[in-house]
């Protein structure tokens, strides 16, 4: 249920204000709204009267928020902000069927992006936009209609789509393999490894699951497998990595397992989104066939 009207206040004084809390000064805003000064003013003035709060402390020729407006700037800059991509995206596809999609960056680049066509095909009323989220996120914080999410069958506030498991393998050049003489588990303790900042314990999993004896494990820290698969072809040490995501650099034997100890993960991939969102036409859609493609 909408609140009442009288604490809904027009766009016009909401973007007088987000303009004027952005730029710090009422000339600059008039200038971006492409309004005089004094109608800012009273924009601002009523919108103020209409709230019954002080947005703004008024020094000399200056004006800065007070604590109470500097969190409603914040509060209103988002809501403007998804709105103006509401309003994209109905431009985009004014027939309806958007579905705003969070991807992890290789799993959206190798395993998402190269069979998405067949579901554009097959629905073609729907449009896809594709952002990157690394970690979990409130989805009533953020325009996002579903995610791909790896990790426990955990988001807060979300409802969860079992899609695909993964099986990662130590992987290196085959020239790095040669150099350093790697035939064992425990050869690798020698060698550089190389570790994803978002899975900072798989490499301890690893050794721990083939019965190697560790201390610590240190290493190059990467942010995505895409830069971590490049480091290992570069011959800068092993990285462990999901076996499905590598698949063309391992016929083309850019890149090679040390020791072909192949290890399951103990989390997993899933579609995420929210609670409400669940019967929205196409995220139904989408979800049924990533269910499927997972499955072949």
């Amino acid at each position: 249920m909408l609140p009442s009207r009288r604490f809904l206040p027009s766009t016009s004084l909401l973007l007088a204000f987000e303009s004027v809390s952005r730029t710090g000064s009422v000339t600059a805003a008039a200038r971006e709204l492409d309004l005089t000064q004094s109608a800012v003013s009273r924009q601002i003035k009523a919108l103020e009267e209409q709230l019954g709060v002080e947005l703004f402390v008024r020094e000399r020729q200056t004006v800065r928020l007070t604590l109470a407006g500097d969190a409603y700037a914040r509060e209103i800059r988002e809501a403007l902000r998804r709105i103006s991509s509401a309003s994209l995206n109905l431009r985009a596809n004014p027939h309806g069927g958007t579905l705003n999609l969070a991807i992890l960056p290789t799993f959206g680049t190798r395993w998402l992006a190269p069979r998405l066509g067949r579901f554009l095909a097959a629905n073609p009323g729907v449009t896809i936009n594709l952002v990157t989220r690394l970690s979990p996120f409130d989805f009533r914080l953020d325009s996002i209609d579903a995610a791909i999410h790896f990790g426990h069958a955990h988001w807060p506030g979300a409802e969860l789509t079992f899609l695909m498991s993964e099986k990662t393998v130590p992987a290196c050049s085959p020239e790095f393999r040669r150099r350093h003489a790697i035939s064992a588990a425990e050869d690798l303790l020698e060698v550089p490894l190389l570790h994803l900042t978002t899975r900072p314990d798989a490499w301890e999993q690893w050794f721990a699951g083939n019965g190697v004896n560790f201390r610590t494990v240190h290493g190059m820290l990467f942010d995505q497998f895409a830069t971590a698969a490049q480091a290992a072809m570069a011959g800068l040490g092993v990285a462990l990595l999901p076996t499905f995501l590598i698949q063309d650099e391992l016929k083309r034997g850019d890149l090679t397992a040390a020791v072909d100890r192949e290890m399951e993960s103990t989390e997993r991939y899933y579609l995420a989104y929210p609670t409400e969102r669940a019967d929205y036409a196409p995220l139904e859609a989408f979800r049924s066939w990533i269910v499927e493609e997972a499955a072949v």
